[in-house]
């Protein structure tokens, strides 16, 4: 079992079907559209925490890259794949990308990367690079950063939708930590 997607499945809970949330129908923080695009054809109410933990594996952990970077960091591992869950694996990926440029001492300890939302080689190796060099303390400063730009977000859509307010005090709770 993988602990981040126990965990995760801890956190989102049950079914859910909210008007003024743009995600519709979720169960245990899936969509009706992902669990749809990942072969799941059934009522959403009656997923299982199976079923949920199969997809949120595939779609939010193995594809994305969050599995690679969990052999260099669980926890940025985790917050990136629980940020991913929330909100689609693009921005998480990119801010990670973007940190990671902003770390870089103007490129002594690794070249800039393209901050293109795909964790490939270059982003492992920058990141490896980057926690080698700075260690926990690094760790827990990029965490620190990781969670800035995923309350911005969450200030950002919610300034521009305002069905978002009923949203946004549970966002930062329970994942901006």
């Amino acid at each position: 079992m993988n602990p981040v997607i126990d965990g995760i499945l801890a956190v989102e809970g049950g079914y859910s079907n909210n008007p003024a949330d743009r995600g519709g129908e979720t169960n245990w923080g899936i969509t009706k559209s992902t669990a749809r695009a990942n072969g799941y054809s059934g009522e959403m109410k009656a997923l299982t925490r199976e079923e949920a933990y199969a997809i949120l594996e595939n779609a939010y952990w193995i594809k994305p890259g969050f599995e690679s970077i969990s052999h260099l960091s669980w926890s940025i591992s985790f917050e990136l794949c629980d940020a991913a869950v929330n909100i689609g694996p693009h921005y998480p990926c990119t801010w990670l990308q973007r940190w990671l440029n902003a770390f870089n001492k103007e490129q002594q300890l690794y070249r800039d990367l393209n901050a293109d939302g795909l964790i490939g080689p270059m982003t492992l190796t920058a990141l490896e690079s980057f926690l080698n060099a700075r260690g926990s303390e690094g760790e827990e400063v990029l965490l620190r950063a990781l969670n800035c730009s995923q309350g911005a977000y969450y200030l950002n859509i919610t300034e521009e939708r305002r069905q978002n307010e009923q949203f946004v005090y549970g966002w930062l709770k329970n994942r901006v930590v």
